[in-house]
């Protein structure tokens, strides 16, 4: 009774906390940005502040992409169940690749959008991130209860995107230094690993429903 009733009482005491939480982890997730914004308009950037700016919004964009998709495996693999937390973990990872184009675009190239153009068709790894960023769009415009409401199964095939999301942003990071360091590589690891769960899945968890069934069915027979 107690669990129908919390289900129906979002507010109720036992999960009053869930709400809070995920604006928390938008405002922790916000910090990064205000913070090394604050030390560009204090010039505590170093000597190229708008690269680094740039750079550095890039990096927690990515980050917040790949912990996006952490969430599933760690449910799957762990029993840690942080769904709840997967759409604010995508939103960030969206907001930050939009603050990212932006410094690029207005602080960079100055609003000049034919040098932006030239950039997109001559340098390979800003396709890609112009790519990601294009695909980010409509996961971003979707993520809420209306859509999945409305388009279901249509949502599902649009937020699947995510996968070939994430592997052109790791290209665009990986490309966009001239040296591949341990840092790079840790990255490229990562997201190795979590493009790889997605083949491996299926028959990850119909071994754990196999045990599940087995262990049930032994139950049963004492």
């Amino acid at each position: 009774m107690t669990d129908i009733a919390a289900r129906k009482h979002p507010a109720s005491k036992t999960n009053w906390w869930r709400p809070a939480s995920v604006w928390a982890l938008y405002a922790l997730g916000l910090a990064p940005a205000v913070w090394y914004f604050y030390l560009g308009a204090t010039n505590q950037l170093g000597v190229d502040p708008v690269k680094t700016f740039e750079h550095v919004l890039g990096i927690w964009a990515l980050r917040f992409i790949l912990a996006t998709l952490c969430i599933t495996p760690l449910r799957d693999l762990a029993d840690i169940n942080l769904m709840r937390y997967r759409r604010a973990l995508g939103l960030l990872g969206f907001y930050y690749v939009c603050f990212h184009f932006l410094v690029y675009l207005v602080l960079d190239q100055r609003m000049d959008i034919s040098m932006v153009i030239e950039d997109i068709i001559k340098r390979p790894f800003i396709t890609f991130g112009m790519m990601a960023l294009v695909m980010l769009i409509p996961l971003a415009v979707t993520s809420n209860n209306w859509s999945i409401r409305t388009l279901k199964k249509g949502w599902i095939l649009i937020h699947s995107f995510i996968y070939e999301i994430t592997a052109l942003a790791t290209l665009h990071f990986a490309m966009s230094r001239k040296v591949i360091g341990p840092e790079i590589m840790l990255y490229i690891a990562i997201a190795v690993l979590l493009l790889g769960y997605r083949f491996a899945r299926p028959a990850i968890t119909e071994r754990k429903r196999a045990r599940k069934k087995a262990a049930r069915m032994r139950k049963g027979t004492k």
